[in-house]
């Protein structure tokens, strides 16, 4: 599953960069949609979560479903076939949250069964022998919460796109069927959904039938995932689709979308052949299903959900060629395609070990972004990975970490770029193919079985021959990475080269001294020499004699350590590791380094990278260097690169330069806005000229506001322009055009209107039009533009609004509406308090100003008397003695 992490990425981005952004997270928010609950105090015996005890083998799973699209409910009969294993069964429980459950037959007697929140208990007459089979059927309806989704025109959605999707990790499948909703189960399954003719259904295996019953006028669409799985993966997406097909070897290929995106679907297909050939490759192990389906859904809960032979994304993916490279979906295809491996063919035993399911899709999209783009963009995918891995800097939590609250929880950058960076390091350490050949081996081993990390332990020694138990300890069972002080020296003399390495990290029961091999490249005129060493100690020094003093000294040259570097070496070996054509990682960490210089010599160097470098991605990062710069020499070097090939690159200028605040780069933005085409970088142009108070700035939004664009972009990146430049006279514009043009922006794009529409007002002293229009949404069927109005509320900080927060907040059920109009009540009352005491300091202002005029009147007053009775003396004084009188005394004040 593509996680919503969050991390590096935002929402938008994330389904959208390239291969080699894809999973530098920013979890993206994908995954965590989930709402998160309190943690399990150390003294509850939840505190530490493992797998569930297995009483049942479950065999086969048939669910007969027929969805409601206009009531969005769902009907339905499960059939569950088990046998008990170890000792006889005498009571069965099965997940079910919700449920409305009409019978509940067996083929054993049933003593009583009784249906609670979340469990169905059933109780036989005689306990069933174990390894006898028996099967127990439940019929069922719901209107579910999660886990089934509907897509409707009256939910808002467009006319003829109706449709449904399911998701079923983590612990979803059990609000729509009950079922044994834990990963330590497999079972082969079928589904029939029955469905209004033109209807397409899709779901896991193959596809057994498609018939019309003429007592329901339905037709009943039958799937058989004849090989097992666990009970997350079950899909079911049915509605009105279009596709574009394609075959592998014996295997068909589809990609599905809502019948209007149809002309963008194979942009985002296009890759998907090409990876099925080279994970097949790569991984030695073929393809395990029956067919691959890939489905675009309306508003889908995360990036992707690698659901058994049928992956359902997000439609954010989808993009058109206006974007040039700047957008693709072949990191987030990748990714899905190997958890059919990954996830799907060896699944994780339970939630602590979801980096087994997570960190291979994460690695395995690197790889094949090596393969597509070459070695340099999978480097540079793993430095963007790593960057935000390192930006953690006080999370000690193991990536094996079993005290979380919600399985939710665990799709974290733990699972995803650390999992992946482990595989990384355990791919160098062993050679490309001895590692594949360990992975084939797990595979095989455990195919349609559950898996932990001791079992990947155990192939790996096996096979190699050497122990991981150290590798493993410190990586994946203990937190954090080696933060690493190093220095280098040249004895001239000795004609040997000193590097000294200190691990700085804080070391605890989570964190451990690190133990790792660390290759050392030391490179002259006349030749390369490399050395690696084992770092295990505290503090360490290492000498190594050469024939002459290097010209670049480099530290992990091939990139298989993740550790925070601190690497300290003279500026002419920086600028000579820039320099270097043969070392793509040498370069990314030259710019790193020089990025906190501010001399001519780095800046013209810098620009230099940003213009003839071979790399796009030394070019990106060298843009974002001379903007981290910020001298005069580094914003002439960005208006001179303004013009790339590389879309990428040219976005990166236009972000560089937006960094600046002067007339010169609002000039440059302006005309990037009346020149460029490509949909992306016009909105980071548009957000650059949003920093400045210019009247015609609002002008120029409003023109991008009202335009036409695939999913509205134009106007959406309008929309976040104008909260950016927050101007209030914004709002009646956006509010009239929320009003007449609200179905062409996307759910996502709505609900960020909503917010800077109340943004925008939020000072404004009548707030009435524009908090009823806002509360209208509090009451819309998608949930995100419901609870994007809701969060709105609290940001137009609008005291009115508080009965109808107040209204969500009291629901006796824990829901995302109450956790937001908790958080908008909160932000209202803080508004309040703000604002009460701001007149409270305003009203002890006036009393001192006040207090300061009276003491300035007396003291006029007592002035005015002293100057008289000083004149009064003064002149007694001259009368005595005969002169003329003075003029008054100044006295100052």
């Amino acid at each position: 599953m593509t996680a919503k992490i969050i991390f590096r990425l935002s929402v938008a981005a994330a389904c959208l960069l390239s291969a080699s952004s894809l999973l530098a997270f920013e979890f993206s928010e994908l995954h965590c949609l989930k709402s998160r609950s309190f943690w399990a105090p150390i003294d509850s015996s939840e505190h530490r979560k493992y797998a569930p005890s297995r009483e049942i083998d479950v065999l086969h799973l048939t669910l007969d479903v027929t969805p409601d699209f206009r009531q969005r409910t769902v009907s339905g009969k499960t059939t569950l076939r088990f046998k008990p294993i170890a000792k006889p069964l005498d009571e069965l429980g099965l997940d079910a949250v919700d449920l409305n459950v009409q019978s509940v037959t067996a083929t054993a007697s049933i003593r009583s069964y009784q249906v609670t929140g979340k469990r169905i208990i059933i109780t036989f007459e005689n306990a069933i022998p174990s390894e006898q089979e028996a099967s127990v059927t439940i019929v069922h309806s719901a209107q579910p919460s999660q886990g089934l989704y509907f897509r409707t025109p009256e939910m808002g959605y467009q006319e003829g796109e109706t449709h449904l999707w399911t998701q079923g990790e983590a612990i979803e499948a059990r609000h729509w069927f009950p079922c044994y909703d834990s990963p330590n189960e497999k079972f082969t399954s079928e589904i029939i959904c029955r469905v209004p003719e033109g209807m397409v259904v899709l779901s896991n295996g193959k596809l057994v039938s498609d018939e019309k019953d003429a007592a329901t006028g339905l037709k009943a669409v039958r799937w058989l995932q004849d090989k097992p799985h666990v009970n997350y993966l079950i899909s079911l997406v049915a509605g009105y689709f279009k596709k574009v097909e394609d075959k592998y070897k014996d295997i068909a290929m589809a990609f599905h979308v809502p019948p209007s995106d149809i002309d963008q679907a194979v942009n985002s297909f296009r890759n998907t052949k090409d990876m099925m050939a080279f994970f097949e490759q790569e991984i030695g192990v073929p393809y395990p299903w029956a067919k691959y389906d890939q489905v675009c859904v309306r508003d889908f809960v995360m990036g992707g959900m690698e659901n058994t032979s049928i992956t359902t994304l997000t439609d954010r993916t989808l993009f058109t060629t206006a974007t040039e490279n700047i957008r693709d979906s072949d990191g987030l295809v990748a990714h899905e395609l190997a958890h059919q491996w990954f996830g799907d063919l060896v699944t994780c035993k339970d939630w602590s070990q979801i980096w087994l399911n997570e960190g291979f899709a994460t690695y395995y999209a690197h790889l094949y972004d090596g393969h597509l783009n070459g070695r340099d963009s999978m480097l540079y995918g793993l430095f963007q990975s790593a960057k935000g891995i390192l930006e953690q800097t006080n999370d000690t939590r193991s990536i094996v970490y079993r005290q979380y609250d919600s399985p939710n929880d665990q799709f974290n950058y733990l699972a995803y770029p650390k999992g992946g960076w482990v595989l990384h390091m355990l791919r160098s350490q062993l050679g490309e193919e001895l590692y594949r050949r360990c992975i084939k081996t797990y595979l095989e081993r455990h195919q349609y079985a559950n898996v932990d990390t001791e079992d990947l332990n155990a192939v790996l020694e096996e096979l190699s021959g050497r122990s991981f138990d150290q590798f493993f300890d410190q990586w994946v069972y203990h937190g954090h990475y080696p933060e690493l002080e190093a220095n280098y020296s040249w004895d001239a003399k000795a004609k040997l080269a000193k590097v000294s390495i200190a691990q700085t990290q804080k070391l605890s029961p989570e964190v451990l001294l690190f133990n790792f091999p660390l290759t050392v490249r030391f490179k002259s005129q006349s030749s390369t020499t490399e050395r690696q060493i084992t770092v295990k100690e505290k503090s360490e020094d290492f000498y190594f004699p050469l024939p002459e003093a290097p010209q670049i000294v480099r530290l992990d040259p091939n990139y298989t350590l993740l550790a925070k570097i601190k690497f300290s070496v003279p500026d002419a070996l920086l600028h000579a590791q820039l320099a270097d054509k043969d070392d793509v990682m040498g370069r990314l960490l030259a710019i790193e380094q020089l990025s906190a210089k501010k001399d001519h010599a780095t800046a013209a160097q810098l620009k230099t990278a940003l213009q003839n470098d071979p790399f796009y991605g030394v070019r990106v990062e060298a843009a974002r260097a001379l903007r981290s710069i910020h001298t005069d020499e580094a914003f002439a070097a960005l208006t001179d690169s303004l013009s790339q090939s590389d879309a990428r690159v040219r976005q990166q200028v236009v972000i560089a330069l937006a960094g600046f605040y002067r007339e010169e780069a609002y000039a440059v933005a302006q005309c990037v806005l009346g020149q460029e085409k490509n949909p992306d970088i016009l909105a980071q142009a548009m957000r650059a000229i949003a920093a400045y108070g210019k009247p015609e700035v609002h002008k120029t939004l409003l023109g991008f506001l009202n335009s036409q664009s695939y999913r509205n972009e134009l106007a959406d990146a309008a929309v976040a322009a104008m909260r950016r430049h927050d101007d209030p006279s914004g709002v009646p514009v956006l509010l009239d055009t929320l009003k007449q043009r609200q179905a062409a922006f996307t759910s996502f794009g709505l609900g960020r209107a909503i917010d800077a529409l109340a943004f925008l007002a939020r000072n404004e002293k009548e707030k009435d039009e524009v908090r009823e229009f806002i509360a209208g949404f509090t009451q819309s069927k998608k949930q995100s533009v419901q609870l994007s109005a809701i969060a709105a509320l609290g940001t137009l900080g609008d005291a009115k609004a508080m009965a109808l927060l107040e209204a969500f907040a009291g629901a006796g059920k824990e829901t995302r509406e109450r956790g937001a109009a908790e958080r908008a009540i909160s932000s209202i009352r803080a508004a309040k308090k703000s604002a009460e005491e701001l007149g409270t300091l305003r009203e002890e202002v006036l009393s001192l100003q006040k207090a300061h005029r009276d003491v300035r009147k007396e003291l006029d007053e007592l002035k005015k008397k002293l100057e008289a009775v000083g004149d009064q003396a003064a002149r007694k004084d001259t009368k005595a003695k005969g002169n003329p009188s003075p003029r008054p005394l100044r006295h100052a004040r």
